[in-house]
């Protein structure tokens, strides 16, 4: 029977081992092809932005009976047919929310009464807002600049950390999937962009890195001197420590994915809470995102940038010339003894590779590179009859 306990051991001891560095094309593959899809989602549909980034009035209807969304986008059409088209969401279970474009006063106060009439409530239930997409540009300028800032401030520290740049080029390119990934499933699916949304991408950034650097903090301790070792390839040390601490990326990003999940399915599909669903979604596609650019794109595509280093080549040379030599002496004393003749004892009888040539055997040569003949009367000629010279 399966045991996964067995198992996460087997990869921890190195009993069992998953390829994951000599498959890399595979995952860059595989990577290559999400990134494109998201890089065409965003520039075929874009992102949904939401009332807070491109401006707008948005409109509340509170403790209605049906939350029939068809129904508030015909009340706004009805009381200002020049409107754009409204995005309408339930919130909660007896609530409705309309967003539109920028609108007029009187357009603000015909909307309300057609909303308040539409669905059978008093005046008082229905509440206006507006928002300037002054606010929007600044919230996004920001929210840009923060991230650069991030970025530089985390790719020095990662620097410093591990004493080299490759760690640091290798997690930014795994935290730039994930980003990029899950802009494209909200442009895909067409999630709105909000404030909240933007809180989870900022989120999952540290979440990925944490999960990259364990896995690299394990990478460094088992290619710590390696230069000077002829065990391993520095791939080889790397797809073990991969393989050392796999079973606790799953069991991370499992226990962080079934409450964001919770949140996702039942807060915000069922019970309606739209601002549990903006930033359980990013939370949600960013940690799978980020599991997956931890195994299998930082660490591989750390070990493409050591192993061009000129220290790792000839270490990886010394290495497969160590394993080439093993091999020839393993297999010198297997050829030795397919040719070899075996001297013949007193008393004993002779192999069959002696009786091939026995003739040629008695010639030996003797020092100076003269034949040795056999002594007369003693040595080898007393054990032939009338110890006479071969």
């Amino acid at each position: 029977m399966f045991s996964f306990a067995a198992f996460g051991n087997d990869l921890h001891s190195g009993r069992r081992s998953i390829d994951f560095i000599g498959r890399r094309r595979l995952w860059y593959l595989i990577a290559a092809a999400a990134i494109l899809i998201s890089i065409l989602s965003l520039g075929i549909r874009g992102l949904n932005a939401g009332i807070e980034f491109r401006g707008g009035s948005e409109f509340t209807v509170s403790d209605v009976a049906n939350t029939n969304t068809q129904t508030a986008e015909d009340a706004v059409l009805s009381a200002v047919p020049t409107a754009e088209s409204p995005l309408v969401s339930v919130v909660g279970s007896k609530g409705v929310r309309v967003e539109t474009g920028k609108l007029t006063d009187q357009q603000t106060t015909q909307v309300k009464e057609s909303l308040a009439k539409a669905y059978a409530v008093p005046d008082t239930n229905v509440t206006s807002t507006f928002v300037g997409p002054s606010w929007g540009q600044d919230v996004t300028g920001k929210a840009v600049t923060s991230l650069l800032v991030f970025l530089v401030l985390v790719s020095l520290v990662i620097t410093l950390y591990f004493r080299t740049w490759t760690f640091a080029v290798a997690a930014i390119v795994a935290l730039l999937h994930d980003l990029l990934i899950t802009a494209g499933i909200y442009a895909l699916i067409g999630f709105e962009v909000t404030p909240d949304s933007v809180i989870g991408f900022l989120t999952i950034l540290g979440y990925s890195l944490y999960d990259t650097v364990v896995v690299f903090d394990k990478v460094r301790e088992n290619t710590d001197h390696i230069e000077s070792t002829t065990k391993r390839t520095y791939a080889e040390a790397a797809n073990l420590a991969v393989n050392q601490t796999l079973v606790r990326s799953i069991n991370t990003s499992v226990v962080a994915l079934l409450p964001v999940g919770a949140i996702l399915f039942i807060g915000a599909l069922l019970l309606g809470a739209g601002t549990l669903k903006d930033l359980s979604l990013a939370l949600f596609v960013g940690i799978a995102a980020g599991t997956y650019s931890s195994i299998f794109i930082a660490t591989p595509l750390l070990v493409e940038l050591r192993s061009r280093q000129p220290e790792m080549k000839a270490q990886e040379q010394r290495v497969l010339k160590r394993r080439r030599d093993e091999k020839v002496r393993a297999v010198e004393p297997v050829l030795a003894g397919v040719g070899a003749a075996e001297p013949v004892l007193d008393g004993g009888a002779a192999p069959a590779a002696v009786a091939v040539e026995p003739k040629r055997e008695l010639r030996q040569q003797g020092a100076g590179g003269q034949r040795q003949q056999p002594r007369r009367g003693g040595g080898a000629g007393r054990n032939r009859p009338g110890g006479r010279r071969s």
